[in-house]
Formats: structure tokens, sequence, C-alpha cells
């Protein structure tokens, strides 16, 4: 699937935001976002207005960030066909959105949120959507909330536990994992501190028995150590709103996260995993890889030209399968 929100999306957002100042909503989604980095979550979106200006400003980023993970899991799990999914700290609904397009078999969607602003937006953007037809969005604090939320096939939390201190953390990743029939994503901002947050419920849940699917190869603890962390990058479109909204000149964004796919059953495969760019020389590629046996400098030599060729198509985040991972045992 792309990094860019559905049409239907887009299509929703333009009438919403016919006669919105952008200049106000510039201002809004600022002040918004201040508020989310001193700690505040979403406490700073209290009007519809508001909603809206968050929704324009974070929305293409937050969607392409789950829409990669939604990809990785997709790679590395062909068969996954979910028929519901619990959508926890949902927003706008943009996690949603995404998994509707990556997924024709969900047929019940169930959102949670305790922003009423957003809640409403979300309701609003997905009413002419056939598919959001019998959608649920339930209201009250996540953790509170998911004690009466149904379980689901697929459980996905995108940007949420980034609001809540250590112990709060480990009770909602106890409680998501509750609900998850099968399989739960869980994206972060790609900080140090997103990576942190994602590793501790990561080895949390990994104790109560889940599997990695993906980015990671393997079970075991994350084997990168300070000052590096565990990040991706999705690179997505602005339009000329967009741009405007976010005060910025380049024609893109590179939305940087941290995720995790954890499931209840082992997955058939867990391949490598390239964890930054990687050179390309005439003479080799040379990537850095998340193997099953640990973090290493690979380089396939251009002389080996089967796998040379291979390897010229690595990018940053991409899994490398057992068919093609010469060098890497």
């Amino acid at each position: 699937m792309t990094p860019d929100l559905p049409a239907e999306l887009r299509a929703a957002l333009a009438r919403k935001a016919e006669g919105l100042s952008r200049n106000d909503a510039a201002l809004r989604a600022d002040t918004i976002s201040r508020t989310y980095r001193d700690g505040g979550g979403s406490g700073g979106i209290r009007t519809g207005t508001d909603a809206l200006a968050y929704a324009l400003a974070r929305m293409p980023a937050t969607y392409a960030a789950v829409a990669a993970s939604l990809n990785a899991l997709m790679e590395v799990n062909p068969d996954f066909a979910p028929a519901s999914l619990l959508d926890i700290g949902a927003g706008p609904g943009t996690a949603t959105w995404a998994a509707s397009e990556a997924f024709a078999s969900i047929e019940t969607f169930t959102l949670l949120d305790a922003n009423a602003a957003l809640r409403g937006l979300a309701t609003e953007l997905a009413q002419p959507h056939p598919r959001f037809a019998a959608m649920r969005y339930d209201s009250g604090d996540a953790r509170k909330a998911l004690a009466e939320a149904p379980e689901a096939d697929f459980v996905v939390a995108s940007y949420v536990i980034n609001e809540l201190n250590e112990n709060e953390r480990a009770a909602l990743a106890d409680a998501m994992w509750k609900k998850t029939r099968d399989t739960l994503l869980v994206v972060e901002p790609g900080t140090p501190e997103g990576y942190t947050r994602i590793t501790g419920l990561r080895a949390r849940l990994i104790a109560k028995g889940a599997h990695a699917v993906a980015p990671c190869p393997h079970d075991a603890a994350c084997p990168l150590t300070r000052p590096d962390w565990c990040h991706f990058t999705q690179r997505l479109q602005r339009s000329r709103a967009h741009k405007h909204l976010k005060g910025a000149n380049l024609p893109y964004e590179d939305e940087k996260f941290s995720y995790v796919v954890l499931s209840r059953a082992p997955p058939a495969q867990q391949p490598a995993r390239v964890l930054a760019q990687p050179l390309v020389t005439k003479i080799a590629v040379t990537a850095k890889i998340c193997a099953a046996n640990g973090v290493k400098a690979v380089s396939v030599p251009h002389r080996d030209k089967a796998a040379y060729k291979r390897a010229k198509k690595w990018s940053w985040g991409d899994a490398v399968f057992s068919e093609e991972s010469s060098g890497l045992e």
C-alpha cells in the first residue's frame, strides 16, 4: 500500500476544510503540537476546528508511518486476514483508515479515544465510506475503556504510549495484549525515547508469550546499544496546503518512526532487516543488517553478481529473506 492518504479521506478532509483560514489552522496546529511535546497529549484539542487543524497537519505523516508498518507486516505474513480491528487512542481514525486499505477482510472496526473533538471528526470523515458503516467509536481513556472493548483479530496503537508513564504503559501493554486475538501493532515516533518505549513493550509481551513479526528477525532482546536505536523513515509528498500548515518549504516530509508487530503464533518466517540506508559503490553494497544472530555490517561484493544485484535494491527498513541473505549468517 502507498504512504498517501486514500482519495476518499483526502476528499473528506478537503470538504471539512472549506472556508477554514489556513493561517488560523496553522496557528492551531502549532499550538497543539507544542502542547503534545510538553506532555499534554491531545488536551490542546478542544474544538472541532482544533481537531481538523490537527488532522490536516498530522494525519498524512501518521498514516504514512502506519502504512509502512502494515507493509512490513503483510510482507512477513501475507496470509494475515483479520476480520476485526481495535484501534486504541484512535484520534481522527488514521490507523483505522490505513488498516482498512491494507485488509479488505476487516468487517468490524472499534475505535477508542478520550477526546470528544477527535471522535467527532473521525466519525464525520468515515461516515460517507461504506466500509465504516458499522464502525463503533467508544469514548473514554484507553486504559479504562479497553476493559469494555471487544477482542479483535488485529489491535493497533499508533502514537499513543508516549503519553503515558512507565507504569501506565505496562498496564496498557497488558490490556492491549489481552484484547489481541492474533496480531498487535504499536507505532511510536522514531526517536530514542520512542524506540525505548517500543522495546520495553516488546520485551514485556514476549515474556508473556508474544512473538515478533516485524521489524525484528528474532524474539531475543534487541541487540542495539546506545546511542544507536531502531527506527525507520517514510517519505510522503506534501500538498501546497500541507506545506503552509507545517510552515515548510520542501515538497516532501520524512516521517521517522519506530514500531513493533507482535503475534500470538510464531511467524513462518522472520527475515533480517536493513537498519540504515545501504552504501552502494561499484565495488560492493554495504549494509547494516539486523539478523537472527545479531546486528552486523554486511558487504556484498560486485564479483558476486547475483547477490550484488539483489543487494542494490535494498532500502532502509526492507526485509531480507533467506533466499537473498547470502553472507548474513
